[in-house]
């Protein structure tokens, strides 16, 4: 009975520290990286796609996004949806390419990514933390229910820390990485 809270736990904790990196990839660096602009929806054909499913992305050095759009009516599209993005990029038309020019940031810009960079890994934490309460309330009931003894219940409580620990660092140390590149 504690392995399957266990494993519900660490499903949990694996979905949400996969969402956290997912959401500090898409955070602006001085590094061009194609997280910035592939999961922008584009709405097009009343239909609305990701930018990674309308043209292939590469990096062009030292600060550009090359996007080589497959249908040449999306162009418009995609181009109004990096505008509006409002991530500060420039962008250029060439034929079916789309160019994503990113300006240096600004030490303002800089400090407001590390802020959302620091608060995005606070809320995973608490999201963590409160399905750590959940598994536990669980248990809980599971021993008034005599599913589960006590002493089951205080070795349940530990290797849940410890799964808890083990995500908390994955987590402190995806964000230390993310602001040593907002640093550079």
């Amino acid at each position: 009975m504690i392995d399957n809270f266990l494993k519900e736990l660490e499903l949990f904790s694996q979905k949400i520290f996969e969402k956290f990196n997912i959401d500090l990839k898409s955070i602006r660096t001085n590094r061009p990286s194609i997280e910035l602009v592939e999961n922008i929806k584009v709405n097009i054909y009343d239909q609305v796609f990701t930018i990674k499913h309308l043209g292939a992305l590469s990096i062009l050095p030292p600060r550009t996004i090359q996007i080589a759009v497959w249908d040449k009516n999306a162009i418009a599209a995609i181009s109004r949806a990096l505008e509006e993005t409002k991530m500060g990029f420039s962008i250029s038309i060439d034929g079916n390419n789309i160019y994503v020019n990113l300006p240096e940031l600004s030490s303002e810009r800089r400090l407001e990514f590390i802020k959302l960079a620091k608060k995005l890994a606070e809320e995973t934490k608490i999201q963590l933390r409160q399905k750590r309460d959940d598994i536990i309330k669980k248990m809980r009931i599971a021993e008034e229910e005599k599913k589960i003894s006590e002493d089951d219940i205080f070795s349940g409580k530990e290797k849940i820390q410890t799964i808890i620990d083990d995500f908390n660092k994955k987590i402190d140390l995806a964000l230390d990485k993310k602001l040593k590149e907002l640093e550079e």
